[in-house]
């Protein structure tokens, strides 16, 4: 694109665009809407987690042991299926719109959760509050997109890393407290003011264009999109759990799955106005954020997966504060992440964090490779701030790189995209993770002959590992960390990938830098 193209598109933005042409937001507005934005960001990443601690009460009320696990898949597949949804019809048809009517629907979903007098009502009602957690990631996001340059985003895209942390650490802790000293009723209903708090500071802060579209919606896109996504995230949650990986039904998903996102590729180059432009892909930084996306989430939830379960069974630390286990590797994370911002706002430059960040971030997982039986809380804390760390540097960058890549009628569906990519890994990384270890801890047990005391001893509590003979708690240990060497060392293989697509990465200036005032339309990066 040439200057003289480039002035000429700042001059004249897409007519009908919300945000193509933004008013200069004041800090004080900014941080006002700020508040609902961050609180709704909070509201979407705590509920998944606070429910946890909960599930043993909340089995024991409404019976249905062996629907547990759809408590919690039920939320996570309508939350991966109705993101990129929830950006497409932001950039249609206004983005606080589509982020109110997000928040409601999860409100309404958290209030019929708390109601639930079954375990098939809580299942129903968990999975409409994911279709709202959807629309909350994916509008705070977007809408930051729309009020801020990313030359400035950066700096106020920090306060995300610090919620998540908060979340990651609190919710777990949360989730015993509120069951504990009042009912599991109220982790849904807690919901309930602090949604009002986001809904009423949104509605009264918030100012953006009407958007006026007479496009249609891609129904078809949609749906093949949806049926795609929500295989593989079964796939990921069934196999090598409820059916084995070779098994017909986790078979039967995989060519459900590879059928449908064919046939989506297929129709989103034949629409008018397709759910998520497969042009994007060709811009070389939205794909290589893409994939780095994917690779962090991998890791980061493999690690959340894996780690408390080690230093649980081996370090002895207590479950109760299982949340505080992860405090260093949130701790580097969200410390990493704030001075990064301020860099990349006061510099303008960000090339160079992804490719520290990914390789900070292999050499954490290559750190936690070494854990062993006499590791200490010192040493795997050490480790996990460093793969925290890694994390830190990659976590918003992403987001603001893939924001800036496209055009500003995209940045819901950028910004969806870049989530869908994330949590996608999570679910694969999880799996292959949870495959890779429990095999390891099996093949152990085999060898020391204590396989048959321990069978499926990769689900193995505290409580039942000390009612089994000494000699059996030590081989169990080294199979545990032989486990968590597997895992961390593939996840450190697996991290190259992301630091091979950094170094890929080109040094596109951000909008809202000096000189940059143009940069409306970015084709071809």
């Amino acid at each position: 694109m040439s200057q003289q193209q480039v002035e000429t598109a700042a001059e004249n933005p897409p007519a009908g665009v919300e945000g193509a042409d933004p008013t200069p937001r004041s800090p004080r507005e900014i941080r006002l809407v700020m508040i609902g934005l961050v609180v709704a960001m909070l509201l979407a990443m705590l509920d998944n987690l606070i429910v946890g601690t909960a599930m043993p009460t909340i089995v024991g009320d409404l019976h249905g042991a062996e629907h547990l696990s759809w408590v919690v898949t039920a939320y996570t597949l309508a939350t991966a299926a109705s993101t990129p949804i929830w950006g497409k019809l932001g950039d249609l048809y206004g983005r606080k719109g589509s982020f109110l009517t997000s928040i409601v629907i999860f409100l309404v979903g958290s209030a019929l959760s708390g109601l639930s007098q079954s375990m098939t009502q809580l299942i129903a009602f968990r999975a409409i509050q994911g279709l709202g957690a959807g629309g909350l990631m994916v509008g705070v996001m977007s809408i930051m997109g729309a009020l801020v340059a990313p030359r400035d985003r950066a700096k106020y895209q920090g306060m995300f890393a610090a919620v998540m942390a908060l979340a990651t650490v609190g919710g777990p802790l949360a989730g015993g407290f509120i069951t504990d000293h009042f009912s599991w009723h109220w982790i849904f209903y807690i919901n309930l003011p602090l949604g009002l708090v986001a809904l009423a500071v949104i509605v009264v802060t918030l100012k953006l264009p009407k958007v006026r579209s007479t496009a249609k919606i891609d129904y078809l896109g949609a749906v093949l999109l949806t049926v795609g996504i929500t295989s593989l995230v079964l796939i990921t949650t069934w196999g090598g759990q409820q059916y084995a990986w070779g098994s017909k039904e986790i078979l039967g998903l995989a060519a459900l799955a590879a059928a449908s996102l064919i046939g989506f590729c297929y129709v989103e180059q034949r629409v008018e106005e397709p759910m998520l432009p497969l042009a994007l892909f060709k811009k070389r930084n939205f794909s290589m954020v893409s994939i780095i996306g994917f690779i962090v989430g991998f890791s980061m939830f493999g690690a959340v997966t894996f780690l408390p379960l080690y230093q649980q069974t081996v370090q002895g630390a207590s479950a109760t504060n299982s949340g505080l286990l992860l405090m260093p590797m949130m701790f580097g994370m969200l410390v990493v992440s704030l001075v990064v911002g301020q860099a990349v706002s006061k510099t303008g430059k960000y090339r160079i964090y992804p490719m520290i960040g990914t390789t900070v971030m292999a050499g954490g997982c290559l750190l936690l490779s070494t854990l062993g039986v006499g590791s200490s809380s010192f040493t795997s804390a050490c480790f996990m701030v460093v793969l925290g760390a890694g994390m830190g540097f990659l976590m918003q960058i992403t987001m603001l790189v893939a924001q800036n890549s496209v055009e500003l009628k995209d940045m819901g569906v950028a910004s969806s995209t870049a989530t869908l990519f994330r949590t996608i890994g999570g679910s694969f990384g999880v799996a292959l993770f949870g495959a890779l270890f429990n095999d390891r801890v099996t093949a152990t047990m085999k060898a020391a002959g204590g396989s048959g005391a321990v069978k499926g001893s990769g689900q193995l509590g505290p409580a039942q590992l000390r009612k089994l003979d000494p000699a059996v708690q030590d081989a169990y240990h080294h199979a545990v960390s032989n486990g968590i060497h597997t895992v961390f060392l593939w996840g450190a293989v697996i991290s190259l990938v992301a630091v091979a697509a950094a170094v890929f990465l080109r040094e596109i200036p951000l909008r809202g830098g000096p000189g940059q005032q143009a940069e409306a339309q970015l084709e071809g990066i």
